[in-house]
């Protein structure tokens, strides 16, 4: 049943919180064997051994696997969609950056579902720049104490007091999450960042789908749509509206996303081809990490907290993991050959960070089929010692969280990827 009970999960049992809940495997030589699905053998038992099998055969089946067990099907772009530019500036945040606010109205309608795209992109720049496309928690106006970035208009989570009345955005709210946002590094690099609201897409509670977008269409049946889906459906929006901006360089726009936004951010990458560049920060179990290790959160602990996050398929691989025809090695893999950045944190065991690295690894059949060398490290690297192939890794100091550290890795990464191929 929906019910209340998934809310208040929802606010509380996450592992920023919890960062490692007692009663689950931690220990690396308890994990159990298992066998990981050949990225290179489709169903019918042949071997993949071109770009073109890849491409023509192997990768479209494992894209519909992941539909039909895990993901779910999506619609595509809304034959109404609109885009109203509801507020825009030059020379803010000291100068830095220009600024615009984009309202994103599914159905056309202003009273209808719709979320706002911020955007700030470098005030000096004299043509279309490279952008990071993100979700973010708690709203835009959390990302920046900037006093000009709207409320949102939806239902949000509230952490301090006096954050949400009613749970509805306050001015209190402002700035809140900055810590996690190098707006000011991303900026002065040469990139624009674009950032929405996750819970305008879709609220992250089991409301039996009658909020968010999914006021516009039939409730999901077992193999469509969950939140993760639905929030990559609304990355892919806010980028049908960065191919019309013609400040952004549409052809290079990274999506990265962190906790629950990083399994969405590594599914909109294998989902929709044109995000440049795919990056997931701390994404565990469901997004980066193998499920079949059961290192860490399971595939029933999180089908359990957070039953929406998945379609409901998905449930009967609770504690029977090796069923399962798809694990996340193989959606590493659908984003190739664009580059991919997996990042873990030592402290985030609930996440499994050794099961991300693994994920990144054992992708590297399908890279190496276009010649790239996805992976470029055997073995885990050292904690503070990034790794950047086609496919890069870090595995930092510290919790579950997203720090300067971390971007300046992805700063770095798309320095390597972006700017040699403009």
């Amino acid at each position: 049943m929906k019910s209340l009970v998934w809310l208040a999960l929802s606010l509380f049992l996450v592992p920023s919180i919890f960062a490692q809940p007692q009663g689950y495997l931690y220990d690396e030589a308890k994990v159990p064997h298992y066998t990981l699905p050949d990225l290179l053998t489709t169903q019918k038992g042949t071997t993949v051994k071109t770009v073109k099998d890849w491409e023509t055969r192997r990768r479209s089946e494992v894209l519909a696997l992941f539909e039909e067990h895990m993901y779910g099907r999506s619609p595509g772009r809304p034959a109404k969609l609109s885009f109203h530019v509801v507020e825009e500036a030059e020379r803010v945040l000291g100068g830095l950056a220009d600024r615009r606010q984009v309202e994103v109205r599914f159905a056309g309608k202003a009273d209808g579902p719709r979320m706002t795209v911020l955007i700030y992109r470098p005030a000096k720049a004299r043509k279309a720049v490279p952008a990071f496309l993100t979700l973010n928690f708690r709203g835009n106006h959390t990302i920046h104490a900037d006093p000009a970035i709207r409320l949102p208009h939806s239902w949000v989570r509230g952490r301090t007091q006096g954050e949400t009345v009613n749970n509805r955005a306050t001015e209190k709210g402002r700035g809140v999450a900055a810590h996690r946002w190098a707006v000011e590094a991303i900026l002065k690099r040469g990139y624009a960042l674009a950032t929405l609201y996750y819970g305008d897409i879709d609220p992250d509670f089991d409301d039996d789908w009658q909020n968010g977008v999914h006021a516009l269409y039939p409730k999901p049946k077992p193999n469509e749509w969950g939140s993760v889906a639905t929030w990559a459906w609304g990355l892919s929006r806010a980028m049908d509206y960065l191919e019309t901006d013609q400040t952004i360089d549409a052809r290079r726009v990274a999506v990265m996303g962190h906790s629950r936004l990083g399994k969405t951010s590594l599914w909109a990458g294998a989902s929709d081809p044109r995000f440049a560049m795919v990056i997931s920060n701390n994404s565990g179990c469901g997004g980066a990490a193998l499920s079949r290790r059961t290192f860490g959160e399971t595939v029933k602990r999180i089908n359990t907290s957070f039953p929406h996050w998945f379609n409901d398929n998905f449930q009967k691989y609770n504690g029977n993991e090796n069923a399962c025809p798809v694990d996340q090695h193989m959606l590493v893999a659908l984003a190739a050959p664009r580059p991919v950045y997996i990042a873990s944190a030592v402290e985030d065991r609930w996440a499994d960070p050794y099961g991300e690295f693994l994920s990144g690894l054992h992708a590297n059949p399908v890279y190496q089929l276009y010649k790239l060398p996805g992976m470029p490290a055997a073995k885990q690297p050292a904690v503070d010692q990034p790794v950047m192939g086609t496919i890069g890794y870090h595995v930092r100091t510290g919790k579950h969280d997203v720090t300067d550290f971390d971007w300046e890795q992805y700063l770095k990464f798309a320095d390597k990827h972006f700017k040699a191929k403009k």
